[in-house]
């Protein structure tokens, strides 16, 4: 049992990483890619996680298919948490501060090619947007970029302590760990199966159930959406559109678009890059063509559609069509509801004739029914081509064509393998069953072999079986916002504000919240609240001696010549001098 809990040294080299695995910032996963998966093991070690096992919403889910399971796991999520990007919440710093502390490990123009923050750009129309105005950026300088922390379970339900919030929150990368821990504890989704999508601004998971499952923030897409045309789809999609797709990460490792090696499973990689090319793929039938239409509005001008009316035949310009789909829940799309959308419409909107150099989507309809299309068959995409007659100019029609190719196949700019060296400690091996208890000694097993499994007590922040070197580093390196909030107070002020805080942790037992979570939740256990007051003091008085010195129920913290003592709950013994 010693050696189990015994705490692995850390190298000079690897204190930033393991400090990164504190501050779970985005641009510190996509430095270090292996901070991604130990936070998703660090959920899944999570006492909070295990409780929603016994919320009533999850009653008789053992007897609900996989897809199902993941359904209700989906409302759950979206009535407990909703997404939050808000720059105020862990607060600011620079990129030549971030280049320069990264340069050991990546230098600018690699960072730039992997991370937003930092100059890339992707696709230059999803960049149109101005991305810095996008995110209120646009008030500071060029220069200034968020932390973006990616939060813990913990921190994500202590949102319900600030003001304004009801329900917790978090960001992307928090949503799409928070979602993987979830599948596998509560929905028993296989880890090899659960893979995660990092991009330079969002993060999601692909889930190899039927078809395919995307998570996207709070919601799901599976492969009938993402081809159904709608906008909520086209946001879904946007990411992987648009995005160069910079990690993909499983129980068995990761591969980098940067990086070089890679310590994923080379067969776990190649499934997932075909199961995910075949959910981004499908073939040209008359739902998917009225689905096109109804996501690229600016072809919809060479469609028609006819209903007969009392016996005569009518033609509706088909953008009216899809005007009026807002709001009905008939679709032009659906051949069992298309008829009744067409009968709302008012009749003045038809015409008596066929309109001139538009095809009939009817038309359309009758010859995909019985001629299903593949993108890939170019003799019958040619063949389709002739079929929209809205014009005779042939490269007009092949626009349309080319549209619809782009609409039904996406193939994702994954990071290229070619040339990379498969590599790595092998697979995180924790199957559906276990029990926490379980699953937590067996990544302490690994602890010596495995720098994920490692990491994943860090980035659960527990003190009594981590070193607290890289706990510390980031509590007085990466913490702005105790520090900004405070500014005018006084020292005594200071000093009273942090002592007459709740003695009240988010995090149970010897985990320990860093300084911005304290201020942010308004909440702390002694040894949290003395951390938190030592950053600030520290940051004010850079020439005084500071030390903390846990001593199982108490903290005493000196400050210069001043001694401030909290009551702790977390039963830790340590001294340290900052």
């Amino acid at each position: 049992m010693r050696a189990m809990n015994r705490i692995p040294e850390i190298s000079a080299e690897d204190l930033e990483k393991y400090s990164s695995a504190i501050s779970l910032s985005d641009m510190e996963i996509f430095v270090f890619p292996e901070l991604l998966y130990s936070l998703v093991l660090a959920n899944i070690m999570s006492p909070r996680i295990w409780e929603w096992k016994n919320d009533p919403w999850f009653e008789k889910l053992d007897s609900m298919k996989p897809y199902k399971k993941i359904q209700r796991l989906k409302q759950f999520i979206i009535d407990n948490y909703e997404f939050n990007l808000d720059l105020d919440t862990w607060g600011l710093t620079t990129k030549e501060s971030e280049i320069e502390r990264f340069k050991p490990f990546m230098d600018e123009k690699r960072i730039s090619q992997s991370n937003a923050l930092f100059g890339y750009e992707g696709d230059k129309h999803y960049f149109s947007l101005d991305i810095r105005k996008h995110f209120g950026l646009d008030k500071y300088n060029s220069e200034i970029i968020p932390y973006w922390k990616t939060e813990t379970l913990e921190a994500m339900d202590a949102f319900r302590f600030k003001e304004n919030y009801n329900v917790g929150a978090g960001e992307c990368v928090s949503l799409s760990t928070l979602y993987a821990a979830a599948l596998f504890i509560i929905c028993d989704i296989p880890l090899e199966d659960i893979f995660l999508i990092a991009t330079p601004l969002h993060s999601q998971n692909f889930i190899i159930v039927n078809d395919g499952v995307l998570t996207n923030n709070r919601r799901l897409v599976t492969k009938n959406m993402w081809f159904n045309g709608t906008d909520l789809t086209a946001k879904a999609q946007r990411a992987l559109r648009h995005e160069q797709v910079t990690i993909v990460a499983n129980n068995t490792g990761f591969v980098h678009a940067v990086y070089n090696e890679a310590t994923i499973s080379a067969a776990s990689f190649e499934l997932f890059r075909n199961k995910l090319d075949a959910f981004t793929t499908t073939e040209i039938t008359f739902e998917i063509m009225a689905n096109f239409l109804r996501d690229r509005s600016e072809y919809q001008k060479c469609f028609q559609i006819k209903y007969m009316r009392h016996g005569k035949a009518q033609y509706l310009p088909i953008e009216r069509a899809y005007a009026y789909e807002h709001g009905s829940p008939y679709k032009v799309s659906d051949d069992a509801t298309r008829d009744k959308l067409l009968e709302e419409i008012d009749e003045y909107e038809f015409y008596t004739a066929p309109i001139e150099n538009r095809i009939q989507l009817n038309k359309l309809a009758d010859y995909l029914k019985d001629n299903p299309i593949s993108h890939f068959d170019e003799a019958s995409m040619r063949g389709l081509a002739e079929k929209i007659d809205c014009t005779g100019d042939m490269e007009r029609k092949m626009s349309v064509i080319e549209g619809l190719v782009d609409f039904v196949h996406l193939d994702p700019e994954l990071p290229d393998i070619e040339n990379k060296t498969f590599t790595g400690p092998g697979p995180i091996a924790i199957q559906p069953g276990a029990t926490r208890d379980e699953i937590t000694a067996y990544l302490k097993s690994l602890r010596e072999t495995h720098p994920v499994a490692d990491l994943a007590f860090y980035a659960a922040r527990d003190l009594a079986i981590t070193n607290w070197a890289p706990f510390l580093k980031a509590a007085m390196e990466r913490n702005p916002v105790v520090i900004e909030a405070t500014r005018n107070l006084s020292d005594d002020e200071l000093t009273a504000v942090f002592e007459q805080m709740p003695n009240e942790s988010i995090y149970d037992g010897s985990r320990v919240a860093q300084p911005d979570e304290v201020w942010n939740f308004q909440r702390g256990d002694g040894l949290e609240r003395a951390i938190a007051l030592a950053d600030v003091w520290r940051a004010r008085h850079p020439e005084d001696a500071i030390q903390i010195e846990a001593k199982t129920d108490t903290v005493e913290l000196l400050l210069g010549e001043k001694t401030v003592t909290f009551k702790s709950a977390k039963q830790l013994q340590h001294t340290v001098e900052l």
